[in-house]
């Protein structure tokens, strides 16, 4: 894509900010929602409000950067403490539990919205979305969710470039999702659980992997990176670190998966 091509969605996407006036963010601190929350400031002053779910199925590290970024782009930022596992429809995992997720979840940001006056609430989904099989873009549709990024035609590629020329620290993030995506399907999802992913996964990244998923096989610990560091992982005083702190979490076998990070791959079990 050029440059004239790209600003031509942005500005696409300017024109959809401003029509709505004052708007509602569903920020959880990721590429896309930082992005859209930037370009919300930009184009409509104070009157944005941003609205990030905390919860045991959200990473700790989310929560703690979306507050931080939100405070940085000088935005009104509302933390809504949450409790999914409480939704009995949820507990064992099942194959709609993020329509099941989201739907409850966007209800709580619609309702929390109307509260502080903002008519409208935006979520980050952009275009490549609306091509990929994801069940909570459902649960939006029904809610009458915005989604300014895929209106405007923005992918992610886009996103990314354009959040660089902004200076925005996210242009690079790896890609996010909740710690249930973890379990596989059908298993009873429970707070202990979601913590020990929570700790495993914050301690790797704090080795310096980016982009990590700690697969829940329990006793299985099985971790997925990026393909071109799995060398640095398996380094034995590396490796050592790992197995020491996953096995203190309550791991007793941890492997490393030699594909790698990939999208998705709890969907077949």
């Amino acid at each position: 894509m050029n440059k004239n091509e790209l600003e031509e969605k942005i500005n696409k996407l300017r024109k959809i900010l401003k029509s709505l006036k004052s708007v509602s963010v569903a920020y959880s601190g990721g590429v896309d929602s930082t992005f859209l929350l930037a370009m919300a400031k930009e184009v409509l002053g104070k009157n944005v409000l941003a609205i990030t779910a905390a919860s045991p199925m959200i990473p700790t590290f989310e929560i703690k950067e979306a507050k931080i970024i939100a405070r940085k782009l000088k935005v009104k930022h509302i933390l809504l403490k949450t409790s999914p596992l409480e939704n009995p429809a949820l507990k064992y995992n099942p194959k709609d539990r993020c329509y099941i997720c989201k739907k409850s979840l966007f209800i709580k940001f619609l309702n929390l919205a109307d509260k502080h006056g903002y008519p409208y609430l935006a979520d980050g989904t952009n275009f490549d979305d609306l091509k990929s099989s994801r069940p909570g873009l459902k649960a939006l549709s029904e809610l009458g969710i915005k989604s300014p990024l895929a209106e405007a035609g923005l992918n992610k590629g886009d996103i990314r470039k354009y959040s660089k020329i902004m200076g925005l620290p996210t242009w690079d993030s790896p890609a996010l999702a909740c710690l249930a995506t973890r379990i596989p399907y059908g298993e009873e999802i429970t707070e202990p659980k979601l913590n020990q992913i929570d700790q495993a996964e914050d301690f790797i990244r704090s080795l310096g992997f980016k982009q990590v998923r700690v697969r829940y096989h329990f006793p299985i610990a099985r971790i997925e990176i990026d393909p071109e560091v799995i060398s640095n992982i398996i380094e034995p005083s590396m490796s050592r670190k790992v197995v020491e702190r996953l096995k203190a979490i309550g791991f007793d076998h941890i492997v490393i998966d030699l594909e790698g990070y990939r999208s998705g791959t709890m969907d077949g079990l």
